[in-house]
């Protein structure tokens, strides 16, 4: 018998394979995204050039370091779209029309199910236009990054896609107890868009909000404070913390809802 992390990586993998095969059929989606991916880093280029242009720096903030936020942005706003926000839509949907009892019949867990069955490929463009982005702030910097930062650059953003799901998943579980929920990805993406700009610069009750209430500013600037060299223990103990308290109160909020959806059309 197969163990059950086996198991459950081998599902994922093949609906991942599944959604990309699909979506390769219609390339065309891909020029459409090349278009908005080079117009929202156009955008955002801008306003930093036009930023620096009159000052040296922003609450500590160098060009080349903000570049990274920017850069880190980019990549984890590509994770989202390329994983977590077609597949939490879909199962919104699924709930709402009474059609989610096809994912529980399943033999695999539900929330993984759920999590794997709608992937956006062309989105993952912005994966690697954020790479890029950040591998230039690097080298504008010297490219004086140390492999304890790379290291910590790395697990933070794994840290940071954790509580961008977590996040989703507790946000899209209110289709359980509420019919409209059209308008959550709005209010989701609304809020993502101003963690691209590191939350040290906003005012005490955004930054507060953005740490815990939605951490989702914290899941971006804390990759982008260690590929600067600019981490500290309290961001890190936090990024960490925050990460598993939102993985854990996710699947409990998952379960309940689930309970729910299930008495619901017994």
């Amino acid at each position: 018998m197969n163990h059950p992390l086996k198991a459950h990586a081998e599902v994922a993998s093949r609906y991942v394979k599944v959604n990309v095969l699909h979506e390769l059929q219609y390339r065309a989606n891909l020029f459409v995204q090349v278009f908005q991916s080079a117009s929202q880093v156009a955008g955002a280029l801008v306003a930093l050039g036009l930023v620096y242009s009159r000052v040296d720096d922003l609450n500590g903030w160098t060009e080349s370091e903000l570049l990274a936020v920017i850069g880190v942005y980019t990549l984890l706003g590509g994770v989202m779209r390329t994983f977590f926000q077609p597949a939490m839509m879909r199962m919104m949907e699924d709930v709402q029309q009474g059609t989610f009892d096809f994912a529980l019949t399943k033999p695999v867990d539900a929330q993984l199910l759920a999590s794997v069955r709608s992937v956006d490929v062309w989105q993952g463009l912005d994966i690697v236009v954020g790479g890029v982005i950040i591998t230039i702030a690097v080298l504008r910097m010297d490219g004086s990054v140390g492999v304890v930062d790379s290291l910590l650059f790395v697990g933070l953003l794994a840290t940071g896609a954790a509580i961008i799901y977590a996040v989703w998943l507790i946000i899209a579980a209110a289709a359980f107890w509420f019919i409209k929920v059209d308008s959550v990805d709005v209010v989701y993406v609304g809020t993502f868009r101003a963690t691209q700009y590191p939350i040290g610069i906003y005012p005490a009750w955004l930054r507060i909000s953005l740490s815990t209430v939605l951490p989702l500013g914290l899941a971006v600037t804390a990759p982008a404070q260690a590929i600067t060299s600019r981490l500290d223990g309290g961001t890190l103990g936090a990024s960490v913390g925050v990460a598993l308290a939102a993985l854990v109160v996710s699947r409990l909020v998952w379960l309940r809802g689930l309970r729910r959806y299930s008495g619901a059309s017994a």
